[in-house]
Protein backbone atom coordinates (compact mmCIF):
# COMPACT_ATOMS: atom_id res chain seq x y z
CA UNK A 1 0.00 0.00 0.00
CA UNK A 2 0.94 3.77 -0.64
CA UNK A 3 2.07 5.49 2.46
CA UNK A 4 0.29 9.44 2.61
CA UNK A 5 2.13 12.30 1.41
CA UNK A 6 3.52 13.97 4.10
CA UNK A 7 4.00 18.22 3.20
CA UNK A 8 7.10 19.40 5.43
CA UNK A 9 7.28 23.64 4.56
CA UNK A 10 11.05 25.42 3.84
CA UNK A 11 11.78 28.72 4.36
CA UNK A 12 13.34 29.47 1.09
CA UNK A 13 13.70 33.10 1.93
CA UNK A 14 16.38 34.26 4.44
CA UNK A 15 16.06 37.07 6.68
CA UNK A 16 17.31 39.49 4.26
CA UNK A 17 15.14 38.94 1.32
CA UNK A 18 11.85 39.15 3.62
CA UNK A 19 13.01 42.58 5.00
CA UNK A 20 13.35 43.71 1.28
CA UNK A 21 9.90 42.50 0.59
CA UNK A 22 8.59 44.55 3.53
CA UNK A 23 10.75 47.58 2.33
CA UNK A 24 10.24 46.87 -1.54
CA UNK A 25 7.05 45.72 -2.03
CA UNK A 26 8.28 42.89 -4.32
CA UNK A 27 10.88 39.88 -4.29
CA UNK A 28 12.68 37.84 -7.53
CA UNK A 29 13.44 34.28 -6.59
CA UNK A 30 15.66 33.69 -9.64
CA UNK A 31 15.42 30.21 -11.04
CA UNK A 32 12.43 29.43 -9.16
CA UNK A 33 11.23 27.32 -11.66
CA UNK A 34 12.89 24.64 -14.17
CA UNK A 35 13.43 25.74 -17.88
CA UNK A 36 11.88 22.69 -18.60
CA UNK A 37 9.30 22.39 -16.88
CA UNK A 38 8.79 26.06 -18.37
CA UNK A 39 9.02 24.63 -22.04
CA UNK A 40 6.46 21.73 -20.97
CA UNK A 41 3.69 24.28 -19.66
CA UNK A 42 4.21 26.75 -22.75
CA UNK A 43 3.80 23.39 -24.84
CA UNK A 44 0.81 22.13 -22.91
CA UNK A 45 -0.96 25.34 -23.24
CA UNK A 46 -0.32 25.79 -26.72
CA UNK A 47 -2.04 22.40 -27.00
CA UNK A 48 -5.33 23.39 -25.24
CA UNK A 49 -5.41 26.93 -27.33
CA UNK A 50 -4.47 25.32 -30.40
CA UNK A 51 -7.04 22.48 -30.59
CA UNK A 52 -9.97 22.18 -33.11
CA UNK A 53 -12.60 22.49 -30.72
CA UNK A 54 -11.58 24.49 -27.50
CA UNK A 55 -13.31 24.26 -24.53
CA UNK A 56 -16.01 26.47 -23.21
CA UNK A 57 -13.43 27.69 -20.31
CA UNK A 58 -10.68 28.14 -22.94
CA UNK A 59 -12.10 30.20 -25.56
CA UNK A 60 -10.61 33.21 -26.46
CA UNK A 61 -13.63 35.60 -26.90
CA UNK A 62 -17.33 33.52 -26.72
CA UNK A 63 -19.38 34.54 -29.63
CA UNK A 64 -16.61 35.05 -31.60
CA UNK A 65 -15.04 33.47 -34.12
CA UNK A 66 -11.39 32.06 -33.06
CA UNK A 67 -8.31 33.35 -35.70
CA UNK A 68 -4.98 32.64 -34.67
CA UNK A 69 -4.50 36.03 -33.64
CA UNK A 70 -6.73 35.49 -30.67
CA UNK A 71 -5.91 31.81 -29.99
CA UNK A 72 -2.57 33.12 -29.11
CA UNK A 73 -3.23 36.63 -28.03
CA UNK A 74 -6.29 36.93 -25.55
CA UNK A 75 -5.33 35.71 -21.96
CA UNK A 76 -5.72 32.10 -20.40
CA UNK A 77 -7.88 32.90 -17.54
CA UNK A 78 -8.24 30.90 -14.26
CA UNK A 79 -6.96 27.81 -15.89
CA UNK A 80 -6.41 25.77 -12.93
CA UNK A 81 -10.08 25.65 -11.81
CA UNK A 82 -10.49 23.02 -15.62
CA UNK A 83 -6.25 22.04 -15.77
CA UNK A 84 -4.82 19.80 -13.81
CA UNK A 85 -0.70 20.86 -15.11
CA UNK A 86 -2.53 24.45 -14.28
CA UNK A 87 -3.42 23.88 -11.01
CA UNK A 88 0.15 22.12 -10.06
CA UNK A 89 1.68 24.95 -11.65
CA UNK A 90 -0.37 27.20 -8.83
CA UNK A 91 0.76 24.90 -6.43
CA UNK A 92 4.81 24.72 -6.70
CA UNK A 93 6.40 24.34 -3.66
CA UNK A 94 8.66 27.07 -3.82
CA UNK A 95 5.54 29.54 -4.18
CA UNK A 96 3.61 27.61 -1.19
CA UNK A 97 6.57 28.14 1.01
CA UNK A 98 7.69 31.69 0.16
CA UNK A 99 4.43 33.16 0.92
CA UNK A 100 4.16 31.23 4.45
CA UNK A 101 7.38 33.00 4.78
CA UNK A 102 5.70 36.17 3.56
CA UNK A 103 2.59 36.19 4.90
CA UNK A 104 3.00 34.08 8.31
CA UNK A 105 1.12 31.44 7.81
CA UNK A 106 -0.67 28.68 4.49
CA UNK A 107 -1.83 30.42 1.95
CA UNK A 108 -4.64 29.17 -1.00
CA UNK A 109 -4.79 30.27 -4.31
CA UNK A 110 -7.56 32.45 -6.05
CA UNK A 111 -7.02 33.35 -9.45
CA UNK A 112 -4.74 31.99 -12.42
CA UNK A 113 -4.08 34.08 -15.44
CA UNK A 114 -1.92 32.93 -18.70
CA UNK A 115 -0.69 35.98 -20.48
CA UNK A 116 0.87 35.68 -24.06
CA UNK A 117 2.10 39.28 -24.46
CA UNK A 118 2.51 38.81 -28.66
CA UNK A 119 4.45 41.26 -30.37
CA UNK A 120 3.26 44.69 -30.62
CA UNK A 121 0.52 44.23 -28.46
CA UNK A 122 -0.01 47.08 -25.87
CA UNK A 123 0.81 47.07 -21.37
CA UNK A 124 -1.55 47.62 -18.78
CA UNK A 125 -1.40 50.90 -16.71
CA UNK A 126 -0.01 51.58 -13.76
CA UNK A 127 -2.53 50.03 -10.76
CA UNK A 128 -2.54 48.24 -7.70
CA UNK A 129 -4.65 44.88 -7.45
CA UNK A 130 -6.19 45.84 -4.16
CA UNK A 131 -8.25 47.72 -6.40
CA UNK A 132 -9.52 45.04 -8.39
CA UNK A 133 -9.38 41.94 -5.88
CA UNK A 134 -10.73 43.36 -2.19
CA UNK A 135 -9.94 41.24 0.62
CA UNK A 136 -9.72 41.00 4.12
CA UNK A 137 -7.57 40.97 6.21
CA UNK A 138 -5.29 42.41 3.23
CA UNK A 139 -3.05 39.70 2.34
CA UNK A 140 -3.28 39.05 -1.29
CA UNK A 141 -0.30 38.57 -2.99
CA UNK A 142 0.91 38.18 -6.32
CA UNK A 143 3.28 35.57 -7.84
CA UNK A 144 4.54 36.12 -11.30
CA UNK A 145 6.32 33.14 -13.32
CA UNK A 146 8.03 34.63 -16.13
CA UNK A 147 7.51 31.90 -18.59
CA UNK A 148 10.33 33.07 -20.72
CA UNK A 149 13.55 35.79 -20.65
CA UNK A 150 11.53 39.44 -20.06
CA UNK A 151 13.07 43.11 -20.38
CA UNK A 152 12.37 46.13 -21.21
CA UNK A 153 11.97 45.63 -25.01
CA UNK A 154 9.08 42.62 -24.76
CA UNK A 155 7.20 44.44 -22.31
CA UNK A 156 8.84 43.42 -19.03
CA UNK A 157 7.13 44.42 -15.47
CA UNK A 158 7.65 48.16 -13.90
CA UNK A 159 7.24 48.52 -10.45
CA UNK A 160 7.70 51.69 -8.00
CA UNK A 161 9.59 50.10 -4.83
CA UNK A 162 8.06 51.01 -1.72
CA UNK A 163 4.71 52.34 -2.88
CA UNK A 164 2.88 49.55 -1.04
CA UNK A 165 3.56 51.98 1.74
CA UNK A 166 1.17 54.84 0.48
CA UNK A 167 -2.26 52.77 0.68
CA UNK A 168 -4.80 52.40 -2.00
CA UNK A 169 -5.00 55.30 -4.40
CA UNK A 170 -7.96 56.77 -7.04
CA UNK A 171 -7.90 54.49 -10.34
CA UNK A 172 -8.90 56.50 -13.08
CA UNK A 173 -9.42 55.89 -16.78
CA UNK A 174 -6.27 54.93 -18.69
CA UNK A 175 -4.71 57.83 -20.41
CA UNK A 176 -1.98 56.47 -22.74
CA UNK A 177 -3.93 54.00 -24.89
CA UNK A 178 -1.35 53.68 -27.92
CA UNK A 179 0.73 52.06 -24.85
CA UNK A 180 -1.87 50.22 -22.52
CA UNK A 181 -4.96 48.57 -22.52
CA UNK A 182 -7.77 50.67 -22.75
CA UNK A 183 -9.80 48.53 -21.02
CA UNK A 184 -8.18 48.77 -17.39
CA UNK A 185 -7.88 51.57 -15.15
CA UNK A 186 -4.69 53.36 -13.68
CA UNK A 187 -3.87 54.61 -10.58
CA UNK A 188 -4.13 58.38 -10.18
CA UNK A 189 -1.34 60.62 -8.18
CA UNK A 190 1.61 58.12 -8.44
CA UNK A 191 4.61 59.18 -9.83
CA UNK A 192 5.62 57.03 -12.85
CA UNK A 193 9.44 58.54 -12.78
CA UNK A 194 10.26 56.51 -9.70
CA UNK A 195 9.00 53.02 -11.75
CA UNK A 196 12.03 50.50 -12.43
CA UNK A 197 12.00 47.45 -14.80
CA UNK A 198 11.53 44.05 -13.13
CA UNK A 199 14.06 42.33 -16.14
CA UNK A 200 13.72 38.60 -15.40
CA UNK A 201 14.94 35.29 -16.79
CA UNK A 202 12.73 32.20 -17.94
CA UNK A 203 11.86 30.80 -14.60
CA UNK A 204 12.02 33.75 -12.21
CA UNK A 205 9.62 34.52 -9.98
CA UNK A 206 8.25 37.75 -8.98
CA UNK A 207 6.36 38.03 -5.76
CA UNK A 208 4.55 41.24 -4.64
CA UNK A 209 2.62 43.12 -2.36
CA UNK A 210 -1.45 44.08 -3.81
CA UNK A 211 -0.83 47.27 -3.02
CA UNK A 212 2.18 47.75 -4.82
CA UNK A 213 2.01 50.18 -7.97
CA UNK A 214 2.92 47.79 -11.44
CA UNK A 215 2.46 48.07 -14.73
CA UNK A 216 3.68 46.46 -17.89
CA UNK A 217 4.39 48.99 -21.19
CA UNK A 218 3.70 47.78 -24.88
CA UNK A 219 6.06 44.66 -26.45
CA UNK A 220 8.15 46.57 -28.80
CA UNK A 221 9.69 43.50 -30.37
CA UNK A 222 9.11 41.94 -33.83
CA UNK A 223 9.08 38.29 -32.76
CA UNK A 224 9.48 38.33 -28.95
CA UNK A 225 6.55 37.15 -26.72
CA UNK A 226 6.43 37.86 -23.29
CA UNK A 227 4.43 34.82 -21.69
CA UNK A 228 3.84 34.94 -18.10
CA UNK A 229 1.61 32.99 -15.79
CA UNK A 230 0.61 34.91 -12.65
CA UNK A 231 -1.44 33.42 -9.95
CA UNK A 232 -2.90 35.62 -6.76
CA UNK A 233 -3.32 34.27 -3.34
CA UNK A 234 -4.69 35.11 -0.04
CA UNK A 235 -3.67 33.50 3.63
CA UNK A 236 -6.22 30.70 4.04
CA UNK A 237 -7.93 32.88 6.93
CA UNK A 238 -8.44 36.17 4.26
CA UNK A 239 -11.74 36.39 2.61
CA UNK A 240 -12.59 37.55 -1.00
CA UNK A 241 -15.28 40.07 -1.81
CA UNK A 242 -15.50 39.20 -5.47
CA UNK A 243 -17.82 36.27 -5.68
CA UNK A 244 -16.36 34.87 -8.63
CA UNK A 245 -13.02 34.68 -6.52
CA UNK A 246 -14.20 32.80 -3.60
CA UNK A 247 -13.24 29.41 -4.21
CA UNK A 248 -10.16 29.03 -2.06
CA UNK A 249 -7.36 26.40 -3.70
CA UNK A 250 -5.71 24.73 -0.77
CA UNK A 251 -1.65 24.55 -1.81
CA UNK A 252 -1.01 21.35 -0.07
Amino acid sequence: MFESVTFKRTSPLSPEQVKQYEEDGYLVIRNGCSNDLIEVFNSHIYTIRSAEKLPDWAHPRKGHEISDKLRFSVRLFNPHLHDGFSLQMMKLPIIRDTLAQLLGDEAVGIQSMYFYKSPGSPGQAAHQDYYYIDNKPNTLTAAWIAMEDVDEENGCLWVIPGSHKEGLLPHGRVKDVSEHEAWTDETEGADLSKQIPVVMKSGDIVFFHNLLIHSSKKNRTENRWRRSYVCHYIRHDSTIEREDLKNKISLL
